[in-house]
């Protein structure tokens, strides 16, 4: 090797490689930019999801109601509630008929509402008041009922 080449090498090894301060600026900017474009779809899909979820929750609860109603010719009363799926209430009670009380929660961490009976002559009704805690509501605050 000549004697420049090796001085180039040199030079070149004593630079620190890496990017500049304005460079790390313009790609957090963009990152940034995206982020603020996404979250909002991001956010909507997570809140379908809990709707999604509560709707298929209720059809399990309504299933285990009417397997309660097969092993005690009644439906729970009002007084008893959903609880009357995973505790015992006496006679021919064969439960629980649901795995355990989680199953009871709502997405939004509230505990599925039960009226029996139900609204427009059905034997019971169960339903979650969505992301509001309010009777109606729109997109995830939208009421979920059985029946």
């Amino acid at each position: 090797m000549t004697d420049d080449a090796v001085e180039d090498e040199k030079r070149a090894a004593g630079r620190q490689a890496g990017f500049s301060l304005v460079e790390l600026l313009v790609v957090l900017a963009i990152i940034g930019m995206i982020a603020t474009m996404v979250t909002p779809q991001v956010l909507g899909y997570l809140g379908r999801a809990r709707g999604d979820t509560a709707r298929v929750q209720v059809k399990n609860i309504a299933q285990a109601v009417e397997l309660y109603y097969l092993d005690l010719g009644s439906y729970p009363t009002a007084q008893q509630g959903l609880q009357a799926l995973v505790q015992p209430t006496g006679g021919t009670w064969r439960g629980p008929y649901l795995r355990d009380a989680r199953g009871l929660i709502d997405p939004w961490n509230q505990p599925y509402l039960y009226r029996s009976p139900g609204a427009g002559g059905k034997p019971y009704e169960i339903y979650s008041l969505g992301s509001d805690m309010k009777v109606g509501g729109t997109d995830d605050a939208t009421d979920v009922a059985s029946n």
